[in-house]
C-alpha cells in the first residue's frame, strides 16, 4: 500500500479511505500505461516494483521509466537525417558493387533505411587490439591534420596514456586546425580527473562540450541513465578511428583496479575511405545536437579517395532513432548465418528476439561462439549476463571465459566468411534501448578472417564453460543471477 499499514490506527478514516483509493488507482494506471511501447518483460518489472514497492517503483519509474530523447531531440535527428542524405548524396555516385550473399544486401538495405547511412565499396581497415597502440595511432593521425580534428567519446581522462594525444589535440589547435572535442557527461564525470580534464580543455582552443548533460539548474533534464557511448574520431575526413576502447588509461584510473592487476582489452579499428565521411555524419549528427553548429561543409567527400577494397557501413543507433536499428542488425545478421558466428560482448544481456536468434542458430546446426569476461566490472549487469548461460549452453552455444582480472571490454562479431561488425554497441539491452551506440558492418573474407585472428588470441587464453559445472554452482548464486536478471529489464 501506499501508506504504511502500522500506522493505519492513528490515522482519520477520511485519509485512510484517500490513500487507499490513490494506491488502487495508481496500480490501475500503471496497468494500462506501464506497458505502451515497452517489452512485454519490461513492463512487467515495472510492474512488479509499482506494486511490492508502490511509492518507491512509483518514483524509480519517473526517474527512469522514459526511454526517449525529448521530442526536440528526436525531431533534431530527424531533420538532420533528411538534411545528411541530401548533403551526402555524392556517396550515392559510389553505391556498393558488393557482390556477396542476397542476405547481405538485404541486411545493407535495412541499415540504410533505419540509419540513412549508405553501404560504401574502396575503404582500408586496419584492426588496433592493443590498448596503448591505438591511442598512438590517433595521436600520430592528429599530428598530420590540416583541417579538422572530430573525436567523440563517452569516457575521457587527461591521464599518462592519454596525455600524447590531448597534446597532440591541444597543437593542433594551436596552429589553427578546428578540433572538437565531445564526451558523455556522466560517463567522464564519474571518472576521477574530471576537473584536471575540464581544466586541460579550458586552458586550450580546441572547442568541446560535454554530451546529454544532466545540470536541472540550468534546464538540462532527462532519464539519468540515457547515455552517448559512441567512440569515434575524425581527421580531415580521411581518417577515422572507432570501436571498444575510451580516451582513457587501461585501469580506468582506479587504484583498486591497478592493485589486482584488472586492465580493459579492447578492439579499436583504423578506416580510411568512403566509410569516414558516414562516420564524421555521426559526430556532426552529435554535434548539432549539443550545439547547434551545422558541419555539413565537412561532409564532400572526396571523391578520388579509395584507398581499399573493403565494402562497409556505418549504423548509428540509439533513443534518437524510433528503432533499434543495432538490435534489427544483429538478429538479422544472426539468423541469416549458415556456417559460424562468434560474438564478443563485456555485457551480454539479450532481449528475447536477440537471445531466440542466438539460441535459434546453434540449434539448427550453426557453430555458435561467444565470449564474455570471467569476472565483470559491473556487479548487477554480471550477474544478469550469467543468468543467460544456461539456455545458451543447452542450445550448443559455446561459452568462453577470458581470465580474470581482466576485462574484455571489445565489442564485435562475425557472421560465416562474410560480415565483420564492431564498435560501441554492447549485445545488452541499455545498448538497444538506452544509449547512443555507433557500429560498423564490415564485408569480405578478408577482414573476417583478421577479425578471427583477433578471436583466436581470446580463445587462447580463455577457459571453455562446460553445461554440467554450470549446473553445480551453488542454490544462492543462481538466485543472485535470477535477481539481477530481472533488473536488467527495467527500461
Amino acid at each position: 500500500m501506499l501508506w504504511p499499514f502500522p500506522l493505519a490506527g492513528t490515522l482519520p478514516p477520511w485519509l485512510i479511505l484517500f490513500l487507499s483509493l490513490l494506491d488502487l488507482v495508481i496500480r490501475v494506471l500503471a496497468v494500462g500505461i506501464i506497458p505502451g511501447n515497452r517489452r512485454p518483460t519490461t513492463a512487467m518489472a515495472w510492474l512488479l516494483g509499482i506494486f511490492f514497492v508502490p511509492v518507491l517503483g512509483l518514483v524509480l519509474f519517473l526517474l527512469f521509466g522514459n526511454f526517449r530523447l525529448s521530442r526536440r531531440r528526436r525531431a533534431q535527428q530527424e531533420a538532420v537525417n533528411k538534411r545528411i542524405q541530401a548533403g551526402t548524396s555524392q556517396l550515392a555516385t559510389l553505391a556498393s558493387r558488393y557482390s556477396g550473399p542476397e542476405w547481405v544486401g538485404s541486411a545493407a538495405e535495412l541499415n540504410r533505411r533505419l540509419g540513412s547511412l549508405p553501404m560504401v565499396d574502396g575503404n582500408s581497415v586496419e584492426l588496433l587490439p592493443g590498448y596503448p597502440d591505438s591511442i598512438k595511432a590517433m595521436a600520430a593521425a592528429v599530428r598530420k591534420a590540416k583541417v579538422f580534428v572530430n573525436a567523440e567519446f563517452y569516457i575521457m581522462s587527461a591521464d599518462h596514456v592519454t596525455e600524447d594525444l590531448f597534446e597532440a589535440m591541444v597543437e593542433a589547435a594551436e596552429r589553427g586546425v578546428e578540433v572538437r572535442v565531445l564526451f558523455d557527461h556522466l560517463g567522464t564525470l564519474r571518472i576521477k580527473g574530471y576537473r584536471k580534464l575540464i581544466r586541460r580543455l579550458n586552458n586550450s582552443k580546441i572547442q568541446w562540450r560535454p554530451m546529454l548533460p544532466l545540470r536541472p539548474v540550468h534546464g538540462q533534464w532527462r532519464r539519468p541513465d540515457l547515455r552517448n557511448h559512441r567512440k569515434i574520431m575524425v581527421i580531415d575526413g580521411e581518417v577515422a578511428f572507432t570501436g571498444s576502447q575510451n580516451l582513457i588509461e587501461p585501469s580506468y584510473n582506479n587504484p583498486r583496479h591497478r592493485k589486482v592487476g584488472r586492465e580493459w582489452v579492447e578492439l579499436m579499428t583504423c578506416l580510411r575511405g568512403p566509410i569516414v565521411t558516414t562516420l564524421n555524419v555521426v559526430f556532426a549528427t552529435d554535434w548539432l545536437s549539443e550545439t547547434d553548429d551545422s558541419l555539413e561543409d565537412q561532409l564532400a567527400h572526396p571523391p578520388e579517395l579509395s584507398p581499399g577494397t573493403i565494402t562497409a557501413q556505418v549504423v548509428p543507433s540509439g533513443p534518437g532513432f524510433s528503432t533499434e536499428n543495432n538490435l534489427r542488425l544483429f538478429n538479422t545478421l544472426i539468423y541469416s548465418a549458415q556456417h559460424r558466428i562468434s560474438i564478443c560482448s563485456p555485457y551480454f544481456v539479450p532481449d528475447d528476439s536477440l537471445l531466440y536468434a542466438v539460441t535459434t542458430a546453434a540449434q539448427r546446426g550453426v557453430a555458435v561462439e561467444l565470449f564474455v569476461s570471467e569476472k565483470g566490472d559491473q556487479l548487477l549487469v554480471h550477474h544478469a549476463q550469467r543468468s543467460y548461460y544456461q539456455a545458451l549452453l543447452e542450445a550448443g552455444v559455446r561459452i568462453y571465459l577470458y581470465k580474470a582480472p581482466f576485462v574484455l571490454h571489445a565489442k564485435h562479431f562475425t557472421i560465416d566468411d562474410e560480415v565483420a561488425v564492431l564498435g560501441s554497441s554492447n549485445m545488452d539491452m541499455r545498448s538497444f534501448s538506452l544509449n547512443l551506440e555507433v557500429s560498423v558492418m564490415l564485408l569480405g573474407k578478408d577482414i573476417v578472417t583478421r577479425m578471427r585472428a583477433v578471436e583466436d588470441t581470446y580463445r587462447d587464453i580463455s577457459h571453455e564453460l562446460i553445461l554440467d559445472d554450470w549446473m553445480q554452482r551453488p542454490m544462492l548464486v543462481k538466485y543472485v543471477d535470477n535477481v539481477a536478471r530481472l533488473t536488467a529489464t527495467l527500461q
